[in-house]
C-alpha cells in the first residue's frame, strides 16, 4: 500500500479495526463504529531498514506496543472514511519523519576575533554601567 511518495508498506503489515468513537456525532456515536484503530507491524515490516525501524520506535513513543505493533487511533471526524484517511496520513507522516536522518552537529571552537569582540563588548558594557553610578566624593 502506497502511503506517501516513497513510502510503500505491504498490506499484511497493516490491520484496521473500527470502534465506537468518543468524539462528536450525537446519538450516531452510540450506534455506528466511526473511529478507526490502525495497527502497523513496525517490527516485522520488510520495507523498513533497521535504522528507520529503530527511529520509528522512538517517534511512536507510547503508541508502540510490546509486540512491535504501532497503534494509531483516529476519531477526529464524524465519518469512518475520513478517520481512516486521517489514520493513514498520520502513519505516513511518522514513517517519513523516521526516514529523515538528522545531521550531526560538530562542535567548533570560537575564533579569536569572536572572542575579542565578546570581551570588548563586555568591557564597554562595564564602563557604561560605571558611568551610571554616582560620582565619588574625594
Amino acid at each position: 500500500m502506497l502511503l506517501a511518495p516513497g513510502v510503500e508498506v505491504p498490506d499484511e503489515d497493516i490491520e484496521l479495526r473500527y470502534i465506537r468513537s468518543p468524539g462528536p456525532g450525537g446519538q450516531n456515536v452510540n450506534k455506528v463504529a466511526t473511529a478507526v484503530q490502525l495497527r502497523f507491524n513496525a517490527a516485522g515490516c520488510a520495507a523498513l531498514d533497521d535504522w528507520t525501524r529503530a527511529r520509528l520506535a522512538t517517534l511512536a513513543g507510547r503508541r508502540l506496543a510490546d509486540s512491535g505493533w504501532i497503534v494509531i487511533s483516529a476519531h477526529r471526524h464524524r465519518t469512518q472514511e475520513r478517520n481512516r484517511a486521517d489514520a493513514f496520513e498520520r502513519l505516513a507522516e511518522m514513517i517519513v519523519a523516521a526516514r529523515f536522518r538528522p545531521t550531526v552537529r560538530r562542535a567548533t571552537k570560537p575564533t579569536k576575533a569572536s572572542k575579542r569582540r565578546r570581551l570588548d563588548g563586555k568591557r564597554s558594557d562595564g564602563t557604561k554601567k560605571k558611568l551610571r553610578s554616582r560620582p565619588t566624593e574625594d
